[in-house]
């Protein structure tokens, strides 16, 4: 077997999510190549030492440019804040070397579309972590809405909030600056745009309406001093889909009670499904003329559950979903799969972010190939 060096920028929730998910993946899977850690980097070159040696990796990097440039690095999975996933995709690409990049893509639509060109011309493979799509229940949806279970698609309803920054006392953090995030429809709602497109299909054009409810925060935990802020802590939406559909879209991290509140509701003309991330394991589906929805359960029908679990209702959580979302990365690598988000499905959602941007600035409907 081909031998695979990782290579991972960043150590926080995100890094060791990738790190778990590459460390698992050969337990669960028949992999086509031999995974090898690598090399690890992050700004605090003691954090990079302790984490590298906790997680399995071979090298540590105080400066991730030694990473890209390691001869055994062949993919840079990179879980750093928003504003260096440009550069360092960039210099991934240039260097030759397959690139797995967090979401969102970048902080511009400008900077997406450089990275979707330069992924084009190096010829490698590039995926971005919208993991959520790589839940089986999810893979069941698709199927359930391409098969025709629910006739032709006319509505779409989706939120996707948490209240992690619900508190006005809460610290500014790099979330909150334009230049380095992009508020709660950065944040939280590109998952949401991601998922609409891959269940529904393109949205054509938006009407959309954002806001900054906290416009300060304390500069650091308890601090008097004050920073301001600019970014939207809540984004609203209405769509237009290119199929005919019409849909809702709404993402806040102002949101007391909910911690990963990814839901969808979708209707056809023959039924409704409806789901939500906080039960990322069931479905539940209402056919025509049924008087209320059925729960459908996860269970090892669905691919890439039984990999596993041999019996329904044993769960999956968030990081077997990272583990997936792997998997299809590493069989792309292999020439045998092409699942997944990659650069250029990426900038398509952030063009669609862009186009919410618009739309809430100038308050009118804005067409999507406008921007």
């Amino acid at each position: 077997m081909r031998e695979l060096g990782i290579g991972l920028i960043g150590t926080g929730f995100m890094g060791r999510a990738h790190a778990l998910a590459f460390r698992n993946v050969s337990a669960v899977f028949e992999l086509p190549m031999h995974l090898r850690l690598a090399a690890l980097a992050d700004a605090d070159s003691q954090r990079a030492d302790y984490c590298a040696n906790a997680w399995g990796f071979e090298k540590a990097h105080g400066d991730w440019q030694r990473l890209i440039d390691d001869p055994k690095v062949n993919v840079v999975a990179i879980t750093t804040p928003n504003h260096l996933h440009y550069p360092m995709a960039m210099a991934a690409l240039a260097a030759g070397k397959a690139v797995y990049c967090e979401k969102p893509l970048a902080v511009s639509l400008d900077q997406a579309d450089q990275m979707r060109r330069a992924a084009k011309a190096a010829g490698v493979v590039t995926r971005v972590g919208y993991n959520y799509q790589h839940n089986p229940i999810i893979g069941l949806a698709r199927e359930l809405i391409q098969g025709g279970e629910l006739g032709e698609i006319i509505s779409f309803q989706g939120e996707f909030s948490e209240d992690f920054m619900s508190d006005p006392q809460s610290p500014w953090s790099w979330r909150c600056e334009a230049q380095h995030a992009g508020g709660a429809l950065a944040d939280l709602g590109s998952h949401l745009l991601a998922m609409a497109r891959y269940l529904v299909g393109d949205v054509e054009a938006v009407c959309a309406d954002t806001q900054t409810v906290h416009r300060q925060r304390p500069a650091s935990t308890g601090s008097l001093d004050q920073r301001s802020i600019a970014v939207d802590d809540q984004a609203h939406a209405l769509l237009r889909f290119a199929n005919g559909a019409r849909g809702t879209f709404s993402s806040s991290w102002l949101k007391h009670g909910y911690k990963n509140h990814l839901s969808f509701e979708i209707s056809g003309t023959r039924g409704t499904l409806a789901f939500d991330q906080e039960r990322l394991n069931e479905l539940r589906l209402c056919r025509a003329g049924q008087d209320g929805f059925q729960r459908l359960l996860a269970g090892p029908s669905l691919p890439g559950y039984a990999a596993f679990s041999p019996a329904a209702g044993h769960q999956l959580g968030y990081n077997e979903l990272k583990t997936l979302e792997v998997h299809e990365l590493i069989m792309a690598l292999a020439g045998q799969g092409s699942a997944g988000t990659d650069f250029e499905q990426a900038w398509e959602v952030e063009r669609l972010a862009t186009a919410i941007r618009l739309a809430a600035l100038e308050q009118r409907w804005v067409k999507v190939n406008e921007v």
